[in-house]
């Protein structure tokens, strides 16, 4: 019996539709806010080494970091959803202001706490959280269809630039002249991004969806209070009933609900391998500092190549390819670095990883603002952050234990093993008539139940 004719994947957009004045300013926001939040990464260590040598006291302002992304970024979604997600950004960015100026004024008055510290790295960044999620949310209300894969690819771009190659020499720069001065451009950064987004044209509230007729016990948010049976919209529920239907609604979704699976696997994999990445330069490839700094910037470089050329390629080879090719790039990095001692070919390694790191954040982040719908784009994109968060969690903790115990080739074996299990247990998801008919799903340009863009 013959077999069905392959339905063809889109045809790649055009390279001249234009991305639009409102993504601009969205970009310039974005990427002005990450060089700030990589300021502070970079310096907020510094600042804790110069008052303790304690390794858990040191070390503890990571997991202060990290703490939001497992706390908030659920409910975080949640309120995406309810509430206009630019004055929520700018809302943040603002607070994050605040919250930063105080720290970096009592660095500079010579009253610096390590508790103050805590605090505001865990503020800005359950600000970041949500922040992040209306950011993602935002992406299809302000630019056309066929341009996602191309404004996910600026935005990968732009944070990656400044959190992996500008941030990291100038945070320690400024901390030589001064331990205050990278908290005071960091509070600078976010008071311009919220400037930026103050600019952006448009209403970007997700309107609830309508319940059915005669259903009088609907999910959605509601503009307005009391709302039920006979009005057309839904009530407004609980916050955990918000978060269960976003949740389940990914979980009907089989190839969103596989790449958020992925993505949290090879997280746990990619963290633990990095964990102890500084220790495998030393002694396997005796690297020093300047060496070890390279392998990072072999990655982002990696990253941004594929920013820049992501939205060409993936409509080149198509969204099934890039997702397969990058399953297996994944577990070449993890065998490379179990096996090789060579320098080089670990830094040509990274920087494959990251290209495949954009490509992949491009097409998995184009497909889910495609097939979510709008008034569910805040709680599945930070379902999508929580699952990425409690990977990075897990393989950090795990990535020390491995090695430990088993050698410090321990964590790759294993980041080798799980990317290639993973990779022939979800080959066949990714098919091209499944990635077509995603591509095809008309969820995001349901305009009677998306987010409102009006300019005004």
């Amino acid at each position: 019996m013959p077999e069905p004719p392959r339905t063809p994947e889109p045809a790649p957009p055009s390279p001249t539709a234009p991305l639009g004045p409102r993504f601009a300013r969205l970009w310039a926001a974005g990427t002005t806010s990450a060089l700030g939040s990589g300021l502070s990464t970079i310096a907020a260590p510094l600042l804790v080494a110069s008052r303790t040598s304690n390794p858990v006291v040191v070390s503890a302002a990571a997991g202060v970091a990290w703490l939001p992304w497992l706390l908030f970024a659920l409910p975080g979604g949640v309120l995406v959803d309810r509430v206009d997600r630019r004055r929520l950004m700018i809302v943040v960015d603002w607070v994050r202001v605040a919250a930063m100026a105080a720290l970096a004024a009592a660095i500079a008055t010579g009253h610096p706490s390590i508790a103050l510290l805590y605090a505001v790295l865990f503020v800005v960044n359950t600000g970041e959280v949500v922040f992040r999620s209306a950011s993602q949310a935002m992406i299809p209300a302000v630019v056309p269809r066929e341009r996602l894969e191309r404004a996910n690819g600026w935005l990968v771009g732009g944070v990656t630039l400044m959190q992996q190659m500008v941030a990291g020499p100038l945070g320690g720069f400024l901390f030589l002249l001064a331990a205050s001065i990278p908290f005071f451009v960091n509070a600078g950064t976010y008071a311009a991004s919220a400037v930026l987004i103050g600019t952006v044209a448009g209403r970007y509230r997700a309107e609830p969806r309508k319940a059915a007729a005669g259903d009088g016990a609907g999910t959605g948010a509601s503009d307005g209070a009391g709302a039920g049976p006979g009005t057309g919209r839904a009530p407004r529920s609980s916050v955990l009933a918000d978060i269960g239907e976003g949740f389940r609604w990914l979980m009907r979704q089989r190839l969103l609900r596989t790449m958020a699976v992925l993505i949290g696997l090879l997280n746990v994999t990619l963290t633990a391998a990095t964990a102890v990445l500084v220790l495998l330069a030393r002694e396997r490839l005796h690297l020093g500092s300047v060496g070890y700094g390279a392998l990072f910037t072999c990655m982002a470089v990696g990253g941004i190549l594929g920013s820049v050329v992501g939205d060409r390629l993936i409509g080149r080879v198509g969204a099934t390819w890039t997702i397969r090719v990058g399953l297996l790039v994944e577990a070449g990095l993890h065998l490379a670095l179990a096996t090789s001692h060579s320098a080089w070919f670990i830094g040509f390694a990274l920087f494959a990883f990251g290209l495949h790191g954009s490509l992949w954040t491009i097409v998995a982040s184009s497909l889910r603002q495609r097939l979510t719908p709008p008034h569910m784009q805040g709680r599945v994109g930070s379902t999508n952050l929580f699952v990425a968060a409690g990977g990075n969690c897990v393989g950090a903790v795990l990535g020390g234990v491995v090695a430990a115990r088993f050698g410090i080739t321990a964590p790759y074996w294993a980041g080798f093993v799980v990317a290639a299990l993973v990779s022939a247990a979800t080959w066949r998801v990714f098919d091209r008539t499944t990635v077509s008919a995603a591509y095809r799903t008309p969820a995001f340009a349901e305009a009677t139940d998306g987010a409102a863009a009006t300019a005004g």
